[in-house]
C-alpha cells in the first residue's frame, strides 16, 4: 500500500506529492514527490502575472460528486524579515563541521519544535557539505542546498550520492549541502511500523472487491497512523513543510549567506517555493525542478497524479510494443490489457518469488510498475520482470516494489514513508472522511487513469485516520521581489506532471518556466546540454533562461 500524493512517489503517500524512493536513484536525482498530472490543473498566468486560483468545477472540490466544495485558495503569506528575538538564539548558533563519511563534512543545530512557541522544546538536524573545490574560475558563490524530494528523501543521502555529479564549474564555487528536513532521516526521524509490519502494510489490497476487504484497508491504515503517534508524540504536529522550510533559514543564517540558493527536486520544489513565499528578500538563485502545484487540494493532487501516471504508462507501453522482446504485446491496448489481467491474477493469487516467505500481491506489482515509470533507464528491467511475472514469477516486481519503499535486504526500511505520510496529512486536509468517499471517487480517478486509478483513489483513506489536524491547505506561492526563480517541467514526468510545472511557474512573480521535453521524472543532471546549460549558466552568473525555453527531444 502506498501512501498519500507526492514526493518520490506517489500516493500513498509518497507523493511527489512527488513523490517512494529508490537510493539507487536518488543519486541521480530522479526520484522525488509524488505528484499529480493535468486535469483540473488552473490555466498557468505568464511569468510575473501573479498568483492564480484553483478553480474546480462546480458540482463539488475536484468535480467529484457528493463532495463539498473547496474553499477559496489564497496566497501564502511571506514572513516579516526581522527575525523575532525569541528565534534570535537559533539563528546564533555556530555550526561545527567535523570529517564524515568519505570526505564529506557533517555538522548538526538546534531548531524549535514549535515556532509560534520555542521555549516548547527542540529538534536537532543533521546536515552534510561538499565544500567547494575551487579551480580558479571564480570567486566562491556561498551555499548550495540540494533536496531530492519526498517528503521522506534525505538530503543528507543524496548529497553523499549526487555531489560529485553535479557539474564541475558548479562544484568549483559552491559548497553543496544538504539537510534532511525535521523528521527524515537522521533529523529527529519519524518511525511509525516495523519491518515486519511494513511488509504487512505494503502488501495490503489497494482495490477492495468487497467489504472484508475495504475493512482490512482501513485498519492498516489505522494501524499505521497509530504507530506514526506513538513513535513521534510530540513532533507528528510539528512536520509540516511550512516549519521545515523556516528550518532553511536557519540553516541559510549559520552558514553566513545572505541569500538561500537552492536546487529541489519533486517536493523539493513545494519546500523551496514555500521558502521563497515566506522569505522573498532571502530567495537566491532556485531551480525547482520536477515543480509540485502548492494550490491544489489532496483530493486533486492524488487525481492528477494519477494521470501523471498514466501519461508515463502510455509512453512505456508505446516504447515496449515497438520492440521484439515486449512480453505485453504489439501495440499499446494489447500491453494494457495484459497489464491488467497480470494484475487480476496477483489479486487473486499472490506470485511466488525467490524471496523466501514472500509472494507478490497485486498492491506490490502495481507498486513495480509505477516505480519504473520514474526513470527511463528502469524500462528494460520492467519489461523483464513482466516477463517472468507473465510466466509466474514475481521476483522482478518484488523487487522494483521494494526499491521503492527503500527495503533492504534484511527486511528493514528507511523512515522514507513514515515521514512522507507524516509531512503530506500535516500539509492538507484529508480528501475522504472514510471509505465511502473513496468508493465515490473511484469512477473518476479511473476516467483520469484507466490503469492507476482506482489503486490511487484508495490509496488517499492514509490521511483520513491521521492522529493530528491538518495545519496547511491549498495556497499559491507569488514570493513577489524575489529574484529570478527557474521551474523545471518535464512533459512526460510521471509523478509531477508538467501542468504543475505551468502552474508554479505562473503563481511566481519572478517565475521562468524551463521545458524538457522527455520522459521520466525530474530532468536536471540527466546531461542533457541544453537544458543543464541553461540551469548550470544561472547558477554560476546569476542570469535565468528566458521564460518558456524548451530542450529535449
Amino acid at each position: 500500500m502506498r501512501a498519500d500524493r507526492r514526493q518520490d512517489a506517489p500516493a500513498r503517500v509518497r507523493a511527489g506529492r512527488g513523490g517512494g524512493a529508490v537510493a539507487a536513484v536518488l543519486a541521480a536525482g530522479l526520484l522525488a514527490g509524488g505528484c499529480s498530472a493535468a486535469g483540473t490543473t488552473p490555466d498557468a498566468v505568464p511569468a510575473g502575472g501573479g498568483a492564480t486560483s484553483s478553480a474546480t468545477p462546480s458540482g463539488g472540490a475536484d468535480g467529484v460528486s457528493g463532495f463539498a466544495s473547496a474553499p477559496p485558495v489564497t496566497p501564502l503569506e511571506s514572513l516579516p524579515a526581522a527575525v523575532p528575538a525569541a528565534l534570535a538564539p537559533y539563528y546564533g548558533q555556530r555550526l561545527a563541521w567535523t570529517p564524515c563519511d568519505d570526505g564529506y563534512e557533517c555538522t548538526g543545530f538546534r531548531v524549535p519544535l514549535d515556532y509560534d512557541h520555542p521555549a516548547d522544546g527542540d529538534l536537532t538536524l543533521a546536515a552534510v557539505r561538499a565544500p567547494s573545490v575551487p579551480d580558479g574560475s571564480g570567486e566562491r558563490l556561498g551555499s548550495l542546498l540540494l533536496n531530492p524530494g519526498g517528503p521522506g528523501g534525505s538530503a543528507v543521502e543524496y548529497v553523499e550520492g549526487a555531489a560529485r555529479t553535479y557539474d564541475a564549474a558548479v562544484r568549483a564555487r559552491y559548497d553543496l549541502v544538504g539537510v534532511d528536513p525535521r523528521g527524515v532521516g537522521r533529523s529527529s526521524p519519524v518511525s511509525c511500523l516495523s519491518g515486519e509490519r511494513m511488509d504487512a502494510y505494503t502488501s495490503v489490497d489497494i482495490t477492495p472487491d468487497d467489504p472484508a476487504e475495504v475493512d482490512a484497508l482501513v485498519a492498516a491504515a489505522k494501524e499505521f497512523a497509530e504507530g506514526c503517534r506513538q513513535g513521534a508524540g510530540a513532533r507528528l504536529g510539528h512536520l509540516s513543510t511550512v516549519e521545515a522550510a523556516r528550518d532553511l533559514d536557519v540553516l541559510r543564517a549559520l552558514l553566513g549567506d545572505e541569500r538561500l540558493n537552492y536546487v529541489g527536486k519533486s517536493y523539493g520544489t513545494l519546500l523551496g517555493a514555500t521558502y521563497a513565499g515566506l522569505f522573498p528578500g532571502r530567495a537566491g538563485r532556485m531551480v525547482l525542478d520536477g515543480a509540485m502545484d502548492p494550490s491544489l487540494d489532496s483530493l486533486a493532487g492524488n487525481r492528477t497524479q494519477a494521470g501523471g501516471f498514466e501519461t508515463a504508462w502510455t509512453a512505456f507501453a508505446r516504447d515496449c510494443a515497438a520492440r521484439e522482446d515486449c512480453p505485453l504485446g504489439r501495440t499499446e491496448q494489447q500491453a494494457g490489457e495484459q497489464l491488467a489481467a497480470l494484475f487480476a491474477e496477483a489479486d487473486a493469487r499472490p506470485l511466488p518469488t525467490t524471496d523466501a516467505g514472500r509472494r507478490l500481491s497485486e498492491a506490490q506489482a502495481t507498486t513495480g510498475v509505477v516505480q519504473a515509470m520514474y526513470a527511463e533507464f528502469l524500462w528494460p528491467r520492467l519489461r523483464t520482470a513482466l516477463a517472468d511475472a507473465r510466466s509466474g514469477d514475481g521476483t522482478g516486481l518484488l523487487k522494483l516494489s521494494d526499491a521503492y519503499y527503500g527495503r533492504e535486504a534484511d527486511g528493514s526500511y528507511p523512515n522514507l514513508m513514515s515521514a512522507n505520510a507524516a509531512v503530506n496529512c500535516l500539509d492538507l486536509p484529508a480528501p475522504f472522511t472514510g471509505p465511502d468517499d473513496a468508493a465515490r471517487a473511484v469512477p473518476e480517478f479511473e476516467r483520469t487513469s484507466p490503469r492507476f486509478g482506482r489503486d490511487m483513489a484508495w490509496m488517499a483513506l492514509t490521511c483520513t485516520y491521521w492522529p493530528v489536524r491538518a495545519t496547511g491547505t491549498p495556497h499559491t506561492v507569488r514570493a513577489a521581489g524575489a529574484a529570478p526563480i527557474v521551474v523545471v517541467g518535464t512533459t512526460r514526468d510521471p509523478a509531477t506532471p508538467y501542468a504543475w510545472a505551468q502552474a508554479l511557474a505562473g503563481q511566481l512573480e519572478s517565475g521562468r518556466l524551463l521545458t524538457f521535453d522527455g520522459d521520466g521524472h525530474t530532468a536536471y543532471g540527466r546531461h542533457d546540454a541544453c537544458l543543464d546549460g541553461a540551469v548550470n549558466h544561472y547558477l554560476l552568473a546569476g542570469e535565468a533562461p528566458e521564460n518558456g525555453k524548451r530542450c529535449g527531444s
